[in-house]
């Protein structure tokens, strides 16, 4: 029987590049999002997909949201095998007059909704003996950077629960991994490259340049790349690797 696999924030970067592979590996996958209940975003979902898959909307942030999620996947599949967390929020500020609901915003997103999402699919993992929890975490969570205090306060939190999840699943066929990248060139990095481009006037391939100079490897990650290594931890062949953070970083730090 296929695996089912929950995706929260699928419908763009690495979590719809994961929900490709994942598919192509024969997983039945479910997506979980804000804008899960907006018939475009889902038909451009489907588009990207090739596919028709289970699509709604979901707050992570909100336990009820939550809940009645999973409860319809679970309705609709039977099981929950494999969560992914993926959603996720992204803003930069200052600690020094830092506002409250942005801070609010990345703790109660990237740290709280991924463990409200584990928290409700435990229970099902633990009853059939097997479950994968994969956690995008980034390379934020292990360094500082001016203006990121909320983000990298929320990833890194990340990794205190990653472990924590790991030790209490352990013995019940659990693995709980983080996956934590360097820049990947997602919509969201195109839309910073684009934003950057406007305000400096310089051309767009100069500013598209200096993202890929961020590493060593002077080019970007893909999220294909982080797709290929959700699926591996996902599969049976994941099943040693449990309370580890994989850093995907093309030989830098940030």
């Amino acid at each position: 029987m296929a695996k089912v696999a929950i995706i929260t924030g699928g419908l763009s970067g690495m979590g719809l590049a994961s929900a490709k592979r994942l598919i192509a590996d024969g997983v039945t996958v479910c997506i979980g999002a804000r804008r899960g209940d907006d018939a475009d975003a889902v038909a451009a979902l489907h588009a990207k997909l090739g596919v028709v898959v289970f699509v709604a909307k979901l707050d992570v942030r909100d336990s009820d949201s939550v809940a009645g999620f999973v409860s319809a996947v679970v309705a609709a599949h039977g099981t929950v095998d494999i969560l992914l967390n993926t959603a996720g929020v992204y803003e930069e500020s200052a600690v020094i007059d830092h506002p409250d609901d942005m801070w609010d915003a990345h703790i109660d997103t990237n740290l709280t909704g991924t463990f409200k999402m584990i928290r409700a699919v435990m229970p099902i993992m633990k009853a059939k003996g097997w479950g994968r929890i994969i956690n995008l975490a980034s390379t934020a969570a292990h360094e500082g950077l001016e203006n990121n205090v909320a983000y990298c306060t929320s990833k890194a939190g990340l990794l205190g629960l990653g472990r924590c999840v790991s030790l209490e699943g352990a013995a019940h066929g659990i693995t709980c991994v983080s996956i934590s990248p360097t820049w990947v060139e997602t919509e969201m990095l195109k839309s910073f490259v684009d934003q950057e481009t406007t305000e400096t006037g310089l051309p767009r391939a100069k500013i598209q340049a200096k993202y890929e100079a961020s590493n060593p490897q002077n080019a970007l990650v893909q999220p294909s790349e982080i797709a290929d290594l959700v699926a591996f931890l996902a599969s049976d062949a994941g099943r040693a690797i449990t309370m580890e953070d994989i850093k995907v970083n093309a030989a830098t730090n940030w």
